[in-house]
């Protein structure tokens, strides 16, 4: 039917649509411009006829003959020559698309990559000596340029391991990550998690399906990884060793443990009948709205840890708790855990409690290859079919 209704509905898609559309090309387009840049630097530390005179300061002899324009500061500069020795593989795209930028603004570019009679020396076309890092499991070059901007290719830049990298390009290019979100995942070692956890599949689709926080499962992981605290894996430390260490480094503790958690309390102490009782670790959860209780072992769990921690949450709801807040969580963080003892020292509990494992060091490399190989068919299909999304623009 066509409406007044209809026609400013069309007017408002058209324009939402194509404003997107329009952003998308800008990003790619400047994407490019980086890496190219990148290009000329570093053939010009490679070739350039005068390039033993600016030595170690042609970054910044050269933002400084461009201070006039925005965006080209000496790092960057470090930035684009860095983007084009990592990504040295979407140098057949990248002049592909520059080509259609050319025929369509006549820029005058050839074969080569050479632009105008400005340009003095032949770019290559050849991977440099840094192609490895694209290993068998990263995406194909186009896919990378259309489904990341450079802020994001900045992000993964940073990772030094080939095959970290691959990971957070592939499950970047699943999920459609913002920057932040990509972000997000490399500090929350996403990777190294996938490599501990025994459903790996099941943990990035739920990485992938979760949009916001839910309920308390979204929030608590498993293991925790504390390698932040220095302590060993395999010599004795106390708890005491352990809670001093994680508030020494309370940042990057709540960084491990998330969104939504605010420091509240340590050694909370619980006094009944005259009898004293410690909470080791109290937070709050800004975004579930309740507490936190969290009980350090540096041990395995004990069925005994569920009743006292049981105890925690009940004094709690009883004598802490607001109308406005939700019922208490309870965490026991220990050094391993026998599912069935877990599963029978919890059962029948109104409260909600739960027991995680944390590890002194990461996993290794291999657990994480083991993945990717064994899941290299679920990889290359999804990847097909972002490519259909987006097809040939």
């Amino acid at each position: 039917m066509n409406t007044f209704n209809t026609l400013s509905s069309t007017i408002l898609n058209l324009h939402t649509t194509l404003q997107r559309s329009a952003l998308q090309s800008v990003n790619r387009t400047l994407t490019i411009r980086n890496w190219i840049i990148g290009q000329h630097i570093v053939e010009y530390e490679q070739h350039g006829e005068d390039r033993a005179q600016y030595g170690e300061n042609l970054l910044l002899k050269l933002a400084q003959s461009m201070a006039d324009t925005r965006g080209f500061s000496e790092r960057n500069l470090r930035l684009f020559r860095e983007f084009y020795r990592a990504y040295p593989c979407l140098v057949d795209v990248v002049y592909e698309e520059i080509g259609k930028i050319g025929s369509l603004y006549a820029i005058p570019i050839d074969i080569n990559g050479t632009s105008g009679s400005q340009q003095n020396w032949q770019l290559p076309t050849a991977k440099s000596d840094n192609s490895e890092i694209h290993n068998e499991f990263s995406p194909e070059p186009k896919e990378l340029l259309y489904h990341f901007s450079f802020t994001h290719f900045a992000e993964l830049m940073r990772i030094a391991d080939p095959l970290k990298r691959a990971f957070y390009e592939i499950e970047g290019i699943k999920g459609n990550w913002s920057v932040s979100q990509l972000k997000r995942q490399i500090e929350s070692l996403l990777f190294e998690r996938t490599g501990l956890s025994k459903d790996k599949r099941g943990l990035i689709q739920t990485i992938h399906a979760q949009k916001q926080i839910a309920c308390i499962d979204d929030i608590l992981r498993d293991p925790y990884i504390l390698e932040f605290t220095g302590l060993p894996e395999q010599q004795q430390f106390s708890e005491n060793d352990l809670e001093t260490a994680l508030l020494d480094n309370i940042q990057k503790f709540l960084l491990e443990l998330g969104n939504g958690f605010c420091f509240e309390a340590r050694q909370k102490r619980i006094t009944i009948d005259n009898e004293h009782n410690w909470i080791d670790l109290v937070f709050y959860h800004r975004i579930l709205k309740c507490h936190i209780l969290i009980d350090l072992k540096v041990r395995k769990f004990r069925h005994g840890d569920a009743g006292q921690m049981n105890f925690y949450l009940n004094y709690f709801r009883d004598t802490i708790m607001t109308s406005d807040d939700n019922p208490p969580v309870g965490l026991i963080l220990c050094t391993g855990r026998d599912e069935t003892h877990v599963r029978y020292a919890t059962a029948g509990m109104d409260n909600h409690l739960f027991v995680s494992k944390y590890l002194m060091h990461l996993p290794s490399e291999n657990m994480i290859r083991e993945f990717l190989e064994t899941d290299k068919e679920r990889v290359v299909l999804k990847l097909r079919e972002a490519q259909a999304c987006y097809g040939e623009r």
